[in-house]
């Protein structure tokens, strides 16, 4: 009897596998800097799509998307990977990735408020509510519980990781009337970012061969942060009757991820981080309710 439908075992799968990843880029990181992580991780993602595209027989429709849609290309490949990845290896590189996969959640948030400001959405009292819940928990988080303290763990960390929120959220707000193949805008925007990433690092760093920790993490990361996992949920979302079935299932994330951050990292897991994380995971449920009346 199969007790599963299609649509759930790849929504499951793929939030299993993203449950692995904060831990995948703590120890990618004690190999390999923010930066070589960055491009080695996006090479491998963008071989990744490479190899769909050409299986696919869609390799000249790809460059024509690059061609007629340069400008959407251009920013979209800087936000992502680029900017975003870099600011959030940035941030689990200086903080817990306890820390670090918490505040990352709450890009969603970040979204709703783009969306009212820049695309003209109401912003309703839910919202409001959901955001002072979800900033509130990345308070506990951040200071370990001692909020009137204000003694965080890492400010700059903490910054790095804000600002990866509003760069994904920018992301999002400027596909969000995109209707374009997710496989091939995806495949372009990592493809351009290569040589972007390339020159950031010949101007403000250096390359060096990674040790095979470095490349075998790196090659996780691409494959199941970047890669697979997201064909994986667009597969999920493809089947689905209704995609509110299996969007939920994302909350189920970091809270598996808290296990493989102990077991694995070996990172004491607070209980300010599990309330935090609680309050941020209502916060983000609250914001995503039907809008109605209060």
């Amino acid at each position: 009897m199969n007790l599963l439908s299609n649509d759930y075992k790849y929504a499951l799968l793929a939030v299993f596998l993203w449950s692995t990843v904060a831990t995948a880029f703590k120890i990618s990181l004690q190999s390999l800097a923010p930066y070589e992580l960055l491009f080695y991780s996006s090479l491998v993602s963008t071989i990744l799509f490479l190899s769909v595209i050409i299986k696919n027989r869609q390799l000249k429709v790809l460059f024509e998307f690059i061609n007629n849609n340069k400008k959407n290309v251009l920013i979209s490949s800087l936000l992502n990977p680029f900017l975003y990845y870099l600011m959030l290896f940035k941030a689990y590189d200086l903080l817990p990735a306890q820390e670090a996969q918490a505040i990352n959640y709450t890009w969603a948030l970040v979204l709703a408020y783009f969306s009212a400001i820049f695309l003209k959405h109401s912003l309703t009292l839910k919202d409001i509510i959901a955001g002072i819940m979800c900033y509130f928990g990345v308070l506990i988080i951040s200071t370990k519980g001692n909020v009137l303290g204000l003694e965080f763990s890492n400010l700059e960390g903490l910054m790095y990781a804000i600002i990866s929120t509003i760069l994904w959220a920018t992301y999002w707000i400027i596909n969000t009337k995109n209707k374009f193949d997710p496989i091939i805008s995806l495949c372009s925007y990592f493809l351009v970012s290569l040589p972007f990433i390339s020159i950031y690092i010949l101007l403000f760093h250096s390359f060096s061969i990674p040790s095979i920790e470095g490349i075998l993490g790196a090659t996780y990361v691409g494959l199941f942060e970047m890669g697979i996992t997201f064909l994986l949920w667009l597969k999920a979302l493809q089947l689905t009757p209704k995609v509110g079935r299996i969007a939920n299932l994302i909350f189920i994330s970091p809270f598996i991820s808290l296990i493989f951050i102990h077991f694995i990292v070996g990172e004491e897991i607070f209980i300010s981080t599990v309330i935090g994380l609680i309050t941020i995971i209502l916060g983000l449920i609250l914001q995503q309710l039907k809008k109605s009346p209060f």
